[in-house]
């Protein structure tokens, strides 16, 4: 390694989470997708069903599903939000030595792309790539009302639990990108009002007619139909022991919720410390708000994350998976703090200095985290 890597130990935490990552995805390999080859097998054979989108574009392409496609599948849909964000992040910040602490604090962050590996197969990553392209895309009509509100149902067909996890961000997207900088009209107040009606009816759709009628043991004849080899006995038992998924009421999911709290509850102060590591984002985020030019656009901006995060303690309250949730919910902030970076301001935010050895300190400890995890921390 050459003495310029050492000087600058940003570039070395860069390597190191490319590491990481590796390893993150090579342990993936070697564990069973159950719940996320469900997802691929479950399609709209039965008529209109709750997280059936993808596997039903997945039937039109093959009846039998192998349970490789879950890691294909899911390590193409990585690699593309990986790239979509370095290009978001160029676009915003710039790839100068200035900018490379922000860097490594976003990206190689164990909330962000680490633990979308760790989440390979989930739907989760289809929110938070539908957020990138926003951040990409040009804002300066009412289309791209339209096409967020478009994209938005599209995740509500793919997963409801969008409704709460990326569809407020995209909503800030929107209102942070589009309406407080072209100003609101009567045409686009309109076209804004009709997409969130459209959305929002979409999600009680889906929650109140999603759910499957037949007998459960003729959804599982159907789901174990569509395996390549459902001679697997993991497979044919862990597909009976989660059908139970596309039955189950909501009030039966908060039950279970509330019954696990106590013991979920215990990981908070590990998901408080995994916050505090990210300080030095922190404080840029909250310098970037404070240099705004309108108090107008700040008080907004103040609004709109706690309206993210109330949307998140909804989920904590409805399902257990919290290391998901307050994952993705960093990665809601990150991406709200790119569309931030479009707003008018006094001046830039001064950058997280790359030499302070506390910012140092806390690259590291962000670095050599590999995960989150899906339910309790790690």
């Amino acid at each position: 390694m050459n003495l310029r890597v050492w000087e600058n130990p940003w570039r070395l935490m860069l390597a190191v989470n490319a590491a990481v990552m590796i390893g993150v995805f090579w342990h993936k390999l070697t564990l069973s997708p159950y719940v996320p080859y469900l997802h691929l097998l479950v399609d709209y054979h039965f008529g209109f069903t709750k997280r059936a989108l993808i596997g039903a574009i997945v039937s039109l392409f093959t009846d039998k599903v192998p349970v490789w496609l879950v890691f294909a599948l899911g390590s193409a849909v990585w690699l593309v939000t990986a790239a979509l964000f370095v290009r978001l992040f160029r676009q915003t910040f710039g790839f100068n030595r200035e900018q490379m602490p922000l860097f490594v604090l976003m990206a190689g962050s164990p909330f962000f792309l680490k633990n979308f590996l760790h989440t390979l197969g989930h739907f989760d990553i289809y929110g938070c790539a539908v957020a990138i392209c926003l951040l990409l895309a040009p804002a300066g009509s009412v289309a791209f009302v339209l096409c967020a509100a478009l994209a938005s149902m599209v995740l509500i067909l793919i997963h409801h639990i969008h409704f709460l996890m990326y569809v407020p961000t995209i909503a800030v997207i929107v209102v942070l990108r589009y309406y407080l900088l072209q100003g609101v009209t009567l045409r686009n107040a309109i076209a804004g009002t009709a997409a969130a009606f459209a959305v929002g009816l979409l999600f009680l759709v889906t929650q109140i007619n999603g759910t499957l009628v037949v007998p459960a043991s003729e959804f599982v004849a159907h789901v174990q139909s569509r395996m390549a080899d459902p001679l697997q006995e993991s497979l044919v038992r862990h597909t009976h022991a989660f059908s139970y998924i596309w039955y189950q009421p909501l009030s039966q999911e908060i039950r279970d919720t509330w019954d696990r709290m106590p013991s979920n509850l215990l990981g908070v102060p590990v998901f408080a410390l995994l916050i505090w590591l990210h300080a030095p984002l922190w404080r840029y985020f909250d310098n970037s708000i404070q240099l705004l030019a309108s108090d107008r656009h700040r008080r907004i901006i103040i609004a709109s994350l706690i309206l993210v995060t109330a949307a998140y303690l909804v989920m904590f309250a409805m399902i257990f998976d919290y290391s998901r949730w307050i994952s993705n919910w960093a990665v809601c902030l990150f991406l709200i703090l790119h569309a931030v970076k479009t707003l008018p301001a006094f001046k830039d935010a001064p950058p997280i200095s790359a030499d302070d050895r506390k910012n140092v300190a806390f690259g590291w400890f962000v670095t050599l985290i590999p995960r989150v995890g899906i339910v309790r921390p790690f």
